[in-house]
């Protein structure tokens, strides 16, 4: 039996795939709408304190990131680009692991907003998808964490 719900997630699910070239799927479990992260996407989570002053910088930089708001959690995530064998050595993942940033590894998923998701609170767009071409690279998400997460602990 399908309800309205699933029809809605459905149709969503198929709007990432159809307009923003994003290779999305429904888990058949829980119900979210999954991103793939491998080929195509990579994705980085943080605070959303440090998730702010990221997206400014990029702003100002004239960069675009899709972002995803988990309100109960304070989390911001960054859908980019995928991730490089030489972005992360194994002292920049220290200095993410610090700042309570984490970049998803190949293989991983990121869950996705669903119309459910948006309508409760539980997860929202910061700033959502314009098309496959505006992600910016993972590199340049790390380095504006690195050097803004950099300048807040110099000033505590």
């Amino acid at each position: 039996m399908t309800t309205l719900l699933d029809s809605t997630l459905e149709v969503r699910c198929v709007q990432y795939r159809r307009e923003f070239h994003m290779p999305a799927s429904i888990d058949p479990t829980s119900r979210r709408i999954l991103l793939h992260i491998g080929t195509h996407y990579g994705a980085i989570t943080m605070p959303a304190d440090l998730g702010e002053r990221v997206q400014q910088k990029l702003t100002q930089s004239q960069i675009a990131a899709p972002v995803v708001h988990h309100p109960r959690a304070r989390r911001w995530t960054f859908i980019t680009g995928p991730t490089r064998p030489d972005t992360l050595s194994t002292a920049v993942s220290a200095e993410l692991f610090r700042l309570y940033a984490t970049v998803a590894c190949t293989g991983s998923q990121v869950v996705l907003p669903s119309p459910d998701d948006e309508r409760t609170g539980y997860r929202t767009w910061i700033q959502p998808p314009e098309n496959a071409t505006t992600l910016p690279p993972l590199s340049a998400v790390v380095e504006a964490t690195r050097a803004l997460g950099a300048m807040k602990v110099r000033a505590s």
